[in-house]
């Protein structure tokens, strides 16, 4: 016969695996009931796009991109579990205090869809010409790139959008040397405009935006030695010098290492901006390193003079929280991927040579 202290250390563990069995089986209602509630109180409107033939993982991640729903896996499964998985290719206004149900309800029904919406997406890296080219496209040429372009380089413009966007200053945007002043501050990401939108409306969505991100990171912004416009401008370069997001923090900090020293960025990427119009092939950036502007980097020391595009918010979190910790003060991408297409780092100018060599890069 089993001795009472086995008897007991049984019934100890047995009690120990129920008492996990019921804590797992309310951790997992506790998370199904949060998952399929709403994010918020309603006061977050969205305006969201379903593609043609998009999967229903892509829209529940977007949705769960957009904090419309906490989690994209338990949405999954009530949305199977409830035959909800027939989406309507369009744009939908959706807000934050819609459950799981009330979305998939409302992105089924075709009457519900968002009448006469235009898209605008801009990608990380966008020159501000080229969104001017697309908002133009997209509204039929009702405005022209010109116009466009124009009221972004107007100084009393800018003044007045100073007064709503205190990461605007005026007194920085106010050079003649700029090809165009908003440079910087057209925030990348999908917009949904209406076809009655003035160039005012246009322009403050973006700015908007841009204010979400910068009120979300202000304490870095504070803390930085830098202004605004000098870590917008700084953040342009990374975002035009590195192809992957994971290689932003390094390469931000190869650039304040050598502002520390002294040095200048030599950023060919700068070149292909001081260019601008005559700007055709990457090559161009490499082959003319002595072009005359205040953007060229191996001709003048510290920063471009401004921002060379539109960066999205890792290469600005980047800027803001650089990786300085191995005292890097060269880099080269493999852009022929000889090794991935990784970016290797070095501390010596001979060292760079030589990885420059190895990568078949002509320096």
């Amino acid at each position: 016969m089993p001795t009472r202290r086995k008897v007991n250390s049984v019934r100890v563990v047995l009690l120990v695996v129920v008492f996990i069995l019921i804590i797992a089986g309310l951790g997992s209602i506790f998370v199904v009931k949060t998952g399929l509630s709403s994010t918020g109180n309603g006061d977050k409107e969205v305006v969201f796009t379903i593609e043609n033939n998009e999967s229903i993982d892509s829209v529940l991640e977007n949705l769960k991109k957009e904090n419309l729903i906490s989690n994209a896996s338990v949405a999954k499964l009530y949305a199977k579990a409830t035959h909800n998985t027939n989406f309507v290719a369009g744009t939908f206004e959706l807000d934050n205090g819609m459950s799981i149900k009330d979305i998939l309800s409302t992105i089924q029904d075709s009457t519900k869809l968002k009448k006469d919406a235009l898209v605008l997406k801009i990608p990380e890296g966008k020159w501000a010409k080229e969104i001017a080219a697309e908002i133009s496209n997209l509204y039929d040429g009702k405005y022209s790139s010109e116009e466009i372009l124009n009221q972004w380089n107007d100084i009393s413009y800018i003044q007045t959008l100073a007064k709503d966007y205190s990461f605007l200053n005026v007194d920085d945007l106010n050079n003649s040397n700029y090809k165009v002043k908003l440079e910087g501050y057209l925030f990348p990401d999908t917009y949904f405009l209406e076809k009655d939108d003035s160039l005012d409306d246009i322009t403050r969505v973006m700015l908007d935006r841009f204010d979400v991100m910068y009120k979300e990171n202000k304490k870095a912004f504070d803390k930085s030695d830098l202004s605004i416009h000098q870590i917008i401008s700084l953040a342009s370069v990374v975002q035009f010098e590195a192809s992957e997001p994971g290689d932003m923090a390094k390469i931000a900090g190869v650039f304040y290492n050598r502002l520390d020293q002294g040095m200048k960025l030599q950023s060919s990427v700068t070149v292909c901006y001081a260019l601008y119009d005559d700007f055709n092939d990457p090559k161009d950036c490499e082959t003319n390193p002595e072009i005359d502007s205040p953007y060229n980097t191996y001709l003048h020391e510290g920063l471009p003079v401004g921002p060379i595009l539109n960066p999205g918010e890792e290469a600005i979190q980047a800027v803001l929280n650089p990786n300085r910790e191995d005292g890097y003060l060269f880099f080269a991408a493999d852009i022929h991927h000889k090794k991935n297409g990784e970016v290797q780092y070095s501390k010596t100018y001979e060292e760079h040579l030589q990885i420059c060599e190895e990568l078949g890069l002509n320096l």
